[in-house]
């Protein structure tokens, strides 16, 4: 049955029947005239419905569009506003300490032209850095998803980012396979203010030293670099001048990492080995032997994580969170990732991974180990359920994953009144773990060519 009355069924009769008429079709016009009953239908008639049976068609073609513009506008606002949402009033990880990253990326950020390699974020402001096989590195302002400017100088492709440095005096720098690293300075528009020299082969890792590092207690002005030459070196970015070589790897170091007191390096590479270095006297302090093909990620684990150690190490305790380097992790071309301790005896291998693991990141809240893949997904471990692997973002990018970085907490000193370490603002005096503000952003570099943040 009809869903129209009677008034706009013989509108739309009468309509088709004009229709039929104007566009050569007078037989099925006039059958349509008997069969419906249409006894009047003279010249003016025809003129009045002539056109109405079209207007009327094009008009629900273009709601229709409309319709599908809106639905999709208002997906993206919705996915925009569970992206934007703060933490604290959301009805899942409403604690930063427990919140893993989850599809889809809040940002998904092409420009390059070529596969990007790897990413770095400000210590501050809400920047990420991304660098390419396409010599060029890109800023981008992470909460707005936008770029904010191209960084040319090297002439092959970038290898790593780093930001870091005086207190005070951020600055960006990378590495290349042109044989440098460049240091840019982003207060005054990421100018290039030095090319260090020196590394014989490929540079695959830089990381800036944080304070307290090699003899100079009162700055962070030394960057840490790993290379295709075997060696690791330590640069001083005031000068330019390479204050230190470490040799002892037998072939490519593709990774290297400081402590967060910056008294220890750790690196790894194509020798199938890591080691843990003293970055004052550079001496050998560890090897860490077990994978079964070239390493391609290495992190340290941060003192907050050492509970959940000590557990998966059978130990009593933990050791004291001023001990910086007590436990490590490692992957790579094996698919494997290996847990260790600080004197190189291997605690847990994690499997799960279907392809080379790329990078290896320590949650800030010390609970989980994210790690990347060229198998396209991101994988959280939970160390407190012995390295179970709890979430895996499947299809986080469209091809390999070739990076990932942790937003860096926000220090915040706490203020006190009275005495005893009373709180203030929630922030205990005598709480190492209160000075900071977990910042729940995510970033991924990949191959296929574009940076993604979750967020």
């Amino acid at each position: 049955m009809s869903s129209l009355l009677p008034r706009q069924a013989d509108e739309l009769h009468k309509s088709i029947i004009s229709y039929l008429s104007i566009n050569g079709f007078p037989n099925a016009a006039a059958a349509l005239r008997d069969e419906k009953g249409v006894a009047e239908f003279d010249d003016a008639t025809k003129k009045q419905y002539s056109s109405l049976l079209e207007k009327k068609w094009t008009s629900v073609v273009r709601l229709q569009k409309k319709v599908h513009e809106l639905e999709a506008r208002n997906a993206s606002l919705q996915n925009e506003l569970d992206s934007a949402t703060p933490t604290s009033l959301r009805s899942k990880n409403q604690d930063p300490v427990s919140w893993l990253p989850h599809s889809p990326a809040r940002h998904v950020l092409p420009s390059h032209r070529l596969p990007v390699t790897c990413v770095a974020f400000h210590p501050l402001f809400t920047s990420v850095a991304s660098g390419s096989e396409d010599t060029t590195i890109k800023v981008w302002d992470w909460e707005l998803g936008e770029l904010e400017r191209t960084l040319k100088g090297h002439t092959k492709g970038v290898l790593d980012i780093d930001f870091g440095g005086p207190r005070g005096a951020t600055l960006l720098a990378s590495c290349s396979s042109d044989l440098t690293i460049k240091l840019w300075d982003p207060s005054d528009d990421y100018k290039n203010i030095r090319t260090l020299p020196g590394h014989d082969h490929s540079v695959s890792s830089i990381r800036f030293i944080p304070s307290g590092a090699a003899g100079s207690p009162a700055s962070g002005n030394l960057l840490v670099s790993a290379s295709r030459d075997k060696t690791l070196k330590i640069w001083d970015v005031t000068t330019g001048f390479c204050v230190k070589t470490i040799r002892g790897h037998g072939d490519w170091v593709r990774a290297v990492t400081p402590s967060v007191d910056g008294r220890w390096l750790f690196s790894a590479g194509k020798d199938q080995t890591a080691r843990l270095w003293d970055s004052t006297t550079s001496e050998q302090k560890a090897v860490f032997v077990g994978h079964e093909h070239e390493i391609l990620c290495a992190a340290l684990a941060p003192p907050v994580s050492y509970e959940h150690f000590a557990v998966l190490a059978g130990m009593k305790k933990p050791p004291p969170m001023s001990s910086t380097a007590e436990f490590a992790a490692t992957a790579g071309r094996d698919k494997l990732i290996k847990l260790w301790d600080g004197r190189g005896t291997l605690i847990k291998t994690l499997v799960g991974h279907d392809n080379w693991i790329r990078a290896l990141v320590f949650h800030p809240g010390g609970k989980y180990l994210l790690s990347c893949s060229e198998d396209k997904t991101i994988r959280c471990w939970d160390l407190s359920q012995e390295g179970k692997c709890v979430k895996t973002i499947t299809g986080a990018h469209d091809h390999f994953i070739a990076d990932m970085r942790w937003a860096p907490s926000i220090v915040r000193e706490p203020q006190t009144n009275g005495a005893n370490g009373a709180a203030t603002n929630g922030v205990k005096k005598d709480d190492p773990g209160g000075k900071t503000s977990i910042r729940c952003v995510l970033a991924t570099a990949s191959i296929d060519q574009n940076v993604r943040i979750f967020a």
